[in-house]
């Protein structure tokens, strides 16, 4: 039965300033401050990894176990995800993240203290579920303000990720080398993370982050859309967003210790590879510029198939340094650059615009979930078959798999995107 009026429908608290009232100070300010609250989340996942060594050797975690942690962090994302959505369509963004910083934040100044594996798998799955909620909260905000220009504005927040990822492995090596101990870089992320939250208590404007999505319904390429936020179009994506979070997420995982054990990098060498990941995702406001412009269908099925050549050249040659930091950086183009991107950015066009925080939750949901045990199933491969064929099966081939799903999405569910994204006349 449908309401008179959809107003009654969304409960979140309305902005204190009009969003076209703001001053273009206070827009940019409170945006880079979210932006740099965003870089931090990226440094707190991409550290652990070129950590991970140093981790496993004085633990005396196997290389199972060490996957499983370096990727773990994702479940907490993946349960955050839906949950996030639901209170993003009913409650201030703002509020959502702050809380979400402070709980990561936590997360990681526990990460030190672990006794063992069960508790610093603990620590990483809250550490997620507060980056989830981030994630998930930072996204809807960005989509309904810059509405107009969604995935180019989700691109700029893909690049202060991508710059996360870079200075990220580099600086926690650096620290762990300055002070012979790992353990120093999760004390002053964390630290990090609870100083900006209290900035962004008094700095971010409400209305930067609760304006309405305003796409009209009335408009073509709205009023058609399913009234289910879960329909064919959104769970297509979700997942083909799902394989694409296996795929990467084993990737980014595990590749610091791939070139440490297999290739007899060093660790600072397996840094700089890594950091060329994030160097490569401060591409996404190109590939957000262009999925705003043409078929997205077309960018994913592009990208799928780029990721899927590169990591032939990762996993099946073994050449020098120079080469892998090229490689590492198509990786964060196409993986996190395009990949993440445009599946963010057309999930939320599959769904009307009261619906973007639970499509976002869907998709932050969709994309960790199965990355949480991405870890697991490609150190599980390496045991059973080695370096080579575990690269092979979920790096190569499994986006190729993602092709087919893409190709299933009907356009018709957000083609005129292009018109639903203007302003009405």
């Amino acid at each position: 039965m449908s309401h008179a009026t959809p107003a009654p429908a969304r409960s979140r608290p309305k902005a204190e300033t009009p969003a076209h009232d703001l001053p273009m100070r206070t827009i940019v300010t409170g945006s880079l401050i979210l932006l740099f609250s965003y870089l931090l989340n990226a440094m707190d996942r991409q550290v652990f990894g070129p950590l991970l060594p140093s981790i496993r050797e004085e633990y005396g975690f196997s290389l199972a176990q060490g996957g499983t942690l370096a990727t773990v962090f994702t479940l907490g994302m993946a349960v955050a995800g839906l949950p996030t959505g639901y209170l993003l369509d009913r409650f201030s963004r703002k509020t959502v993240m702050l809380v979400s910083i402070v709980i990561y934040s936590l997360g990681t100044l526990a990460t030190p203290l672990a006794t063992g594996f069960a508790d610093m798998t603990v620590y990483r799955i809250v550490s997620g579920f507060g980056e989830g909620m981030q994630t998930a909260a930072l996204f809807a905000a960005i989509g309904a303000f810059f509405s107009h220009n969604r995935t180019f504005a989700l691109g700029c927040a893909g690049t202060a990720y991508g710059l996360g990822t870079f200075i990220g492995p580099l600086a926690g090596v650096q620290m762990q080398t300055a002070l012979g101990s790992w353990r120093l870089p999760f004390v002053v992320l964390g630290t990090a993370g609870l100083v900006i939250t209290a900035i962004a208590l008094f700095a971010v404007n409400r209305g930067l982050t609760e304006r309405a999505d305003e796409r009209p319904a009335s408009i073509a390429g709205n009023s058609h859309l399913p009234a289910s936020p879960y329909n064919r179009d959104s769970l297509a994506l979700a997942l083909s967003a799902a394989i694409s979070g296996v795929a990467v997420y084993g990737f980014l995982g595990l590749y610091p210790t791939y070139l440490i054990s297999h290739l007899d990098y060093t660790a600072t060498q397996a840094a700089l590879a890594m950091s060329f990941v994030g160097f490569g995702a401060l591409l996404a406001p190109l590939s957000g510029w262009l999925g705003d412009r043409v078929d997205q269908r077309k960018v994913l099925i592009v990208a799928y198939a780029a990721l899927s050549v590169t990591s032939l050249f990762i996993y099946q040659t073994e050449v020098t340094l120079g080469w892998q930091c090229l490689f590492a950086f198509f990786m964060g183009v196409f993986g996190l650059g395009t990949l993440y991107t445009n599946h963010n950015s057309a999930i939320q066009r599959a769904v009307r615009p009261d619906q973007v925080g639970r499509s976002t939750g869907l998709f932050v949901t969709s994309f960790y979930l199965c990355a949480a045990f991405s870890g697991l199933l490609f150190a599980s491969l390496v045991e059973m078959s080695g370096w080579g064929a575990a690269g092979l099966w979920q790096v190569t081939l499994l986006p190729l798999v993602a092709i087919c799903v893409v190709a299933c999405v009907r356009r018709a569910g957000f083609a005129d995107r292009a018109a639903a994204d203007r302003p009405a006349d």
